[in-house]
Parts: structure tokens; C-alpha cells; sequence
């Protein structure tokens, strides 16, 4: 598989406080990884320095050259005052928001291009003209999904990507994430915390408590005490990967394609 990202030996420290030491990673064309942890463990904070929107205090990233990257971000903020449609939104994310923007908009029935059957395929044609302010959690997430899609990524790189999204659309959206890597041969680097459902179709996990705590491929693993003292009482229930945890060196065990559901479904604003 073609390396996409290489991270190596990352460490980061703010006013004196290290919020990662020594975090290593390789992202391949094909391959979804899933980053977990506890909250303050570090997760956003490699995310940024993969992104190279920071800087690590030591360590390096490599990628591919000229390597094309979609970012779903776990949260963001746009001006209630700000005039901007649903359609504006999406164009901000575009390469070359004008071809793109014709080929999109002037579909005929039997279009197909990359663009159109993202916006059907996540449902939300008939939210382009709405405002972005109005539309709901669910809604949101399908649109950041949709509008890092556009820009043709080889890695797309998601942060919380079912935030404000119910169960069932929960289950689906992470079905297509994984059809998208099968058709796309897209990299995927995750982040997500719904261990019952995304370390199902997960081929990676990592697991950092500042450092990396485990890393491998998911299997029936939450028995364990380690595990549950990071994630709680009760995790043993939701985890399906296996996990043999000594904090120094730890390993995780080898353990359709239709559109997402009614977007009036009950999510939350």
C-alpha cells in the first residue's frame, strides 16, 4: 500500500506541560486508522501537527508529495450574522470552486459526477439553499463529510465525525466512510470515541494517553482492567477489540452503498 503519512516520534509541549512525547504513526491509500483515548490525551493536538497546522516540539511528519487531504473538523464555529447558504459553505472547501460549482449544479438526471452523488448519497440537496446557521447537528456533519469530499482527497482526516448525528445515522455514516476507502482507495485517519461501532470497520487502532498506550488491529478486547480504567465502567460492553495493556508496550490483537436516512430523523441543533 502507498504511504500517504509518516508521523515520527511527535512530541508536543505547551507553557511546560507535554501533552504528547514520542507518538509515531503510518497512514496507507486504502487503510482507515482510528485514534482513541481519553479526553486530554493528545488527540486533536497530533491531528493539528499531521495537518501541519502546529508544529511539534520534536519529531517529524512526511507525506506524499502534493498529497491531497480532506478535513472534517469536530466542530465549527460560523457567525449567526453571516449570510451564507448551505451552497456557499460547500464552495469554500473547492480546489476550483467554478468548474466544479457548474459541474454540480448543472446535473442532469443521469449525472454523475464525484460531486453530485456526494450531495445525494449524504442527503442534503434539499439543504444547498438554506441557510448554514439553520440546519441541525446531523445535518452539519453530513455537510463538513460532504464539503471535505469535494476537494478530492487521498487522506481525509476526521475529527468526532458523528457529533450531533443519532444512533442509526451513527451506524450508517460510518458504513459509508468505509465504502468511500473501498471506492476511493482514500486513507482514513479518525478520530471517535463510538468504540461499538467504528472499531467494527476500523483496520487500525491507536490509543494515546500522551504517549501511545496500544496500537494494531481491532479485536474483543475490553475485559481487561487497563482498558476500562482509561474508558470506565462499562466499556467492556461497548469495546470489540482486544487489548493486552502493560503502558510501555501494548498491542491491539489481529483481530453497501445507499444513502444516509431521512435527515428530518430526530437530531439534535
Amino acid at each position: 500500500m502507498s504511504l500517504l503519512i509518516k508521523a515520527e516520534h511527535i512530541s508536543k509541549t505547551f507553557a511546560q506541560t507535554e501533552v504528547l512525547k514520542g507518538v509515531s504513526l503510518e497512514i496507507h491509500a486504502g487503510e482507515i486508522m482510528t485514534l482513541i483515548g481519553p479526553n486530554g490525551a493528545g488527540k486533536s493536538t497530533l491531528l493539528k501537527i499531521i495537518l501541519h497546522l502546529l508544529n511539534p516540539t520534536s519529531g517529524k511528519v512526511t507525506q506524499k508529495h502534493n498529497l491531497k487531504i480532506g478535513f472534517m473538523p469536530q466542530k465549527i464555529h460560523i457567525d449567526p450574522t453571516l449570510p451564507m447558504t448551505v451552497k456557499h459553505f460547500l464552495e469554500l472547501g473547492l480546489f476550483n470552486p467554478i468548474s466544479l460549482w457548474k459541474r454540480l449544479f448543472n446535473f442532469s438526471a443521469n449525472d454523475t459526477t464525484a460531486d453530485s452523488i456526494f450531495i445525494d448519497e449524504l442527503n442534503i440537496r434539499h439543504l444547498l439553499d438554506q441557510p448554514i446557521q439553520n440546519v441541525s447537528g446531523g445535518e452539519m456533519q453530513r455537510i463538513l463529510l460532504a464539503r471535505a469530499l469535494m476537494r478530492e482527497p487521498e487522506l481525509l482526516v476526521l475529527d468526532e465525525p458523528v457529533q450531533g448525528v443519532d444512533l442509526q445515522g451513527q451506524s450508517e455514516l460510518y458504513h459509508y466512510i468505509n465504502e468511500l476507502r473501498k471506492r476511493y482507495n482514500i486513507g482514513i485517519l479518525m478520530v471517535s470515541h463510538d468504540l461499538h461501532i467504528v472499531m467494527k470497520s476500523t483496520d487500525k487502532v491507536l490509543c494515546i494517553n500522551q504517549h501511545v498506550c496500544c496500537s494494531g488491529t481491532p479485536q474483543a478486547v475490553s475485559q481487561t482492567p487497563e482498558f476500562i480504567s482509561i474508558f470506565g465502567n462499562g466499556a467492556e460492553e461497548l469495546a470489540v477489540y482486544e487489548h493486552h495493556h502493560d503502558d510501555h508496550n501494548c498491542e491491539i490483537a489481529h483481530g453497501h452503498h445507499n444513502h444516509l436516512h431521512d435527515p428530518h430523523s430526530q437530531e439534535s441543533k
